[in-house]
């Protein structure tokens, strides 16, 4: 088999780099190692409303949940309430999302290829396992879109992201207080490094967490989770859809080696702040498919790749992975503060002003610029010193 290009991996990144691949005239394969799109699910589901428009789909029969805002807890048992003037992201089914995707990709003239697992890198050639028979595709441009695992990059020698986090989620019963309302837990007890969750979507919730590689478990921090007096009142028990992951940050030094690009979790190109990676990965996906079809033919260097996906989101996300290691060196007692500095009057509605999840840069400008700057320098740390 011959292509122009070949992609691994059929999440939202490889559905959107295939499709753009295609739409610009390459031959193009898309691979998948499990036998259905979707699965096993490795997400929260919970994707904002530039995502969806970058993924370039409108409201569908996968959407689960409309969010407006958030409720934050202190360690302390703070609320800090956060409201968006209106729909801020979208509960989804990851399952469903997916396969719209591809279908997409499909329909633009792209091959599709389940239960093939990537094998190696042989001198443009790719070997893969499909079906339990061992074959060989010819490819010119490969596309590492194979998540936090990075078959693809590991085979062409490229680095590793920066950082891993670990991270648990379970569906079960839940009593939200307000559906339209997403509830995050920070504190070391619950998850050190980052925070947890409570989504709901109906009369349920995914609830979880993601922390820090090389603390304990995950599941230990779960068992602690689920004894918050918050989110005890409102859990009912039992849970289905159990799933473990990991969600990689910062993006490594290159992603771009011989014939071969990384693309989305592959990439590190995952929102430091939050561990969405669906808005990042369509931006960078789509400027994938089109060099490499355009590499393909020889029109453009592959190494254009680096600097495009660089210019449209680089500085973004090297500006929350200073946020996320600034707020994941506080101690408790410093997020009781913080939360409490964000919940003085004046602050809040700059919050829903100027809060974006995919933009954290612009909320932190605007709050720079009030009144307490130095006092919020000295909460999240000196790295913000040499940045404004």
């Amino acid at each position: 088999m011959k292509y122009d290009v070949a992609v691994i991996g059929a999440g939202p990144a490889g559905a959107m780099a295939s499709k753009y691949a295609a739409l610009n005239g390459a031959k193009t394969l898309l691979i998948e190692e499990h036998a259905s799109i979707g699965s096993p699910v490795q997400c929260t589901g919970l994707i904002s409303k530039a995502a969806l428009t970058e993924c370039e789909i409108s409201e569908g029969s996968f959407v689960l949940a409309k969010m407006k805002g958030a409720f934050v807890y202190s360690p302390g048992g703070e609320e800090l309430t956060i409201r968006g003037k209106d729909v801020k992201a979208y509960v989804i089914d990851r399952k469903l999302f997916d396969r719209e995707l591809v279908g997409r990709s499909i329909d633009t003239g792209a091959d599709l290829m389940l239960k093939t697992r990537f094998m190696g890198l042989h001198h443009g050639r790719i070997s893969v396992l499909s079906s339990g028979e061992r074959k060989d595709i010819h490819a010119d441009i490969v596309i590492g879109a194979d998540g936090i695992m990075g078959s693809v990059g590991r085979a062409a020698g490229l680095p590793r992201c920066k950082k891993f986090l670990s991270g648990i989620q379970f569906e079960a019963p839940y009593d939200a207080c307000d559906a339209q309302f997403v509830e995050i837990f920070t504190g070391n007890k619950f998850a050190p490094g980052f925070f947890a969750w409570a989504v709901p979507f109906g009369r349920m919730a995914r609830i979880g967490l993601a922390k820090n590689a090389g603390d304990r478990p995950a599941l230990h921090y779960l068992e602690e989770l689920i004894k918050h007096p918050v989110l005890a009142s409102r859990y009912r028990g039992s849970r289905t859809e159990h799933v473990v992951g990991g969600i990689p940050l910062g993006a490594p030094e290159r992603t771009v080696k011989d014939n071969v690009m990384l693309v989305g979790d592959a990439a590190g190109q995952v929102k430091p702040t939050s561990g969405g990676g669906v808005y990042m990965g369509a931006v960078c996906a789509k400027i994938a498919g089109e060099v490499a079809a355009r590499a393909a033919r020889k029109e453009m260097d592959i190494k254009e790749y680096e600097k495009k996906w660089r210019s449209a989101v680089g500085r973004e996300l090297a500006l929350g992975m200073i946020i996320h290691k600034s707020l994941g060196k506080l101690s408790d007692e410093n997020l009781n503060e913080f939360i409490s500095f964000l919940n003085r009057p004046g602050m809040s509605e700059c919050i829903t002003e100027y809060g974006d999840m995919d933009h954290p840069s612009v909320l932190l400008k605007e709050m720079l610029k009030g009144a307490d700057k130095m006092r919020l320098v000295r909460l999240l740390g000196v790295a913000f010193k040499t940045l404004f």
